[in-house]
């Protein structure tokens, strides 16, 4: 089903961050919204829930998943059974009850690094950087075949996946499954590729949120912002209220076909750097501090290009990145589940 009218959509993850947002934009669109969250105790890996929760549904919205970078490979358990399983378990729940349509928040972490042109051999996809390079300060990646510097460009659609940690691998599971499900159903599947989505009830004080939380959560404490690596890391920094509105043109936007899939982003390039520095000269201060230090899973530069959402979809964001550091300087946020 494509619904061009009020439909019935289902909507996982509904109280967290993007999810409450998502739910209500739907509402707002004058779509019944049904809820399912493990925070109030619906569990997206429980056919049971789902059955009962899915009934009449027209749409299904798959927000729920553990995300962020994790913390070491204790978490890959947690990754598989909630993103890769759960994501199975619906699926199955979908065609029992021959939901035809499905919106999943994927995500950019997808690509791994993002694109890069060498002045030799023009567009190149770097190896994962070095332990011994990052220690040395080496943030830069180079070219896989001549060693030289690269410069970055904006990614596509089309790039090859190449996922670099385990959140990015149970996203890209994801995206498999939900092909394989609409492939054997006839539905129809929408990713959505976020990039790095910031805004009001991000979660606060915790490992596994965006790196907007983060700083936003030292500097509500009286604390630094830590910067790692130099703070030249590019990313694409997009509103929550943009996705949320991105979700609601999914449900009647895209093509048809096994999965069509979409970078959901500002179009509006910043380095984490500057994200600090906003949020610290907002706040008043204290101003950011670059450490030098890095993860291994983290990639250099990840920069979309935002045209596909807008030629298919219809979407672009309305929220520019100095409005939106604005608001979310002093918005709420949340307490982790």
């Amino acid at each position: 089903m494509t619904p061009s009218r009020e439909a019935k959509v289902l909507v996982t993850g509904a109280a967290g961050f993007i999810g409450s947002h998502v739910a209500q934009a739907l509402e707002a669109a004058g779509h019944e919204v049904v809820r399912l969250d493990l925070r109030t105790g619906d569990d997206v890996r429980d056919a049971a829930t789902l059955d009962r929760l899915m009934a009449g549904a027209d749409v299904v919205v798959h927000q729920a998943a553990k995300v962020g970078l994790g913390v070491n490979v204790a978490d890959l358990p947690d990754y598989a059974s909630v993103n890769v399983y759960g994501t199975a378990v619906l699926l199955a729940a979908m065609a029992r009850h021959e939901v035809g349509r499905l919106v999943l928040a994927s995500s950019m972490v997808v690509y791994g690094e993002g694109a890069y042109d060498c002045p030799r051999h023009g567009r190149v996809r770097p190896a994962p950087r070095s332990a011994a390079a990052l220690a040395r300060g080496l943030f830069e990646p180079r070219c896989p075949r001549c060693d030289s510097e690269v410069g970055y460009a904006t990614i596509d659609e089309d790039a090859p996946a190449d996922p670099r940690n385990a959140y990015a691998t149970s996203k890209l599971a994801q995206e498999h499954l939900a092909a394989n499900w609409a492939r054997e159903t006839g539905g129809t599947a929408v990713a959505l590729r976020y990039h790095n989505v910031y805004g009001p009830r991000m979660p606060r004080d915790t490992p596994y949120s965006g790196v907007a939380a983060i700083f936003r959560s030292a500097l509500e404490a009286g604390r630094a912002p830590r910067v790692f690596e130099d703070g030249g890391q590019l990313r694409d920094f997009v509103h929550v209220r943009d996705v949320a509105r991105a979700n609601v043109a999914a449900l009647s936007g895209g093509r048809p076909g096994l999965l069509a899939a979409y970078n959901i982003a500002s179009g509006e390039p910043r380095t984490v750097g500057d994200l600090a520095a906003a949020l610290a000269a907002q706040r008043g201060g204290p101003e950011p501090v670059t450490t030098g230090e890095y993860r291994l899973g983290d990639v250099r530069h990840i920069v979309a290009a935002p045209h596909k959402a807008r030629a298919e979809l219809g979407f672009h964001a309305r929220i520019g990145f100095d409005e939106g550091m604005k608001e979310f300087a002093t918005a709420p946020l949340a307490w982790p589940a």
